[in-house]
């Protein structure tokens, strides 16, 4: 599935990933697509069967991690919702009924080894978003403790910043800064053990929070998926070389063979890598939830 068709509920939107519609006032109903992301840019070749994976994946983050935060999912019926039958087919396994909430303007991320952007910044400057880590890391290192690096979250087609605790205290207050942070690190390493046990490697992360009527800080969007994660298969991993991974890293190492600015349009994947790349997100949802 490239788009979703769902004409009895209101097209609130559609993400990189996620079509967006308006059920009420309260409620919003979210379908994971098969289309893929890379450097900002949807790409027009979709990975089969990948909005399911994310779906599936999602919702058992959600409930592993829903004491120590609650998040936007509901228990509404989706078959009462869509009742076309066509509809509901179309869209069964890769739809949730989530309830509104305010998003904050940041992605909170969580790095625990060295890689990606991060590991550029170090390479620069031996920081990440303003924190001052040991000299003379090496690339996919362990870091001596998980590390919050929050960044900005930018529309469709545009490049999200890294950007330092401070300025998330100005965009949303130092109180819900603080608690953004603690919470983001605390699923993080409690997810970390969970994976390490099944021979995953949870590199690094990112969570998008909200709040309620009242204030109240809740976790929304996707959870410790591949499309949100960099994870390695630990028993192939090794500090100094980039590992192999069960996210779209293998897309964008194909992408950048390419003579390819980054911009839309993507360039259409071929098959090999269609299929390597959807062999890897089941993989990780067969070791982590099977």
């Amino acid at each position: 599935m490239f788009e979703s068709q769902l004409h009895s509920l209101s097209l609130k939107q559609r993400g990189k990933v996620r079509d967006i519609y308006t059920i009420d006032d309260q409620h919003l109903l979210i379908v994971a697509t098969d289309r893929l992301s890379a450097y900002d840019v949807v790409l027009p070749t979709i990975i089969p069967d990948k909005g399911v994976i994310l779906t599936a994946l999602s919702n058992f983050w959600f409930k592993f991690t829903q004491a120590i935060i609650p998040n936007h999912l509901t228990e509404l019926n989706l078959k009462k919702l869509l009742l076309n039958s066509a509809e509901y087919n179309s869209v069964q396994g890769r739809a949730v009924i989530v309830k509104k909430f305010k998003p904050l303007p940041v992605e909170a991320i969580v790095r625990g080894y060295l890689a990606g952007s991060g590991w550029k910044d170090y390479q620069n400057s031996a920081t990440i978003c303003g924190i001052t880590l040991p000299q003379d890391l090496q690339l996919a290192e362990k870091l001596p403790t998980p590390i919050y690096t929050p960044s900005t979250k930018a529309d469709i087609g545009q490049h999200d910043e890294n950007i330092d605790f401070s300025k998330t205290c100005e965009l949303i207050g130092p109180n819900l800064a603080a608690r953004v942070r603690d919470i983001s690190i605390e699923i993080y390493t409690r997810a970390r053990e969970y994976a390490a046990a099944r021979g995953i490697i949870i590199a690094d992360t990112k969570f998008e929070f909200g709040t309620d009527e009242n204030g109240q800080l809740v976790l929304i969007d996707e959870v410790l998926t591949p499309d949100s994660s960099r994870f390695w298969p630990a028993d192939q991993y090794q500090k100094g070389s980039s590992p192999p991974n069960f996210d779209k890293q293998f897309v964008r190492d194909y992408l950048e063979t390419l003579d390819w600015d980054k911009k839309a349009p993507g360039p259409v994947l071929p098959q090999n890598i269609i299929d390597k790349t959807a062999q890897k997100y089941r993989e990780a949802q067969r070791l982590l939830i099977s």
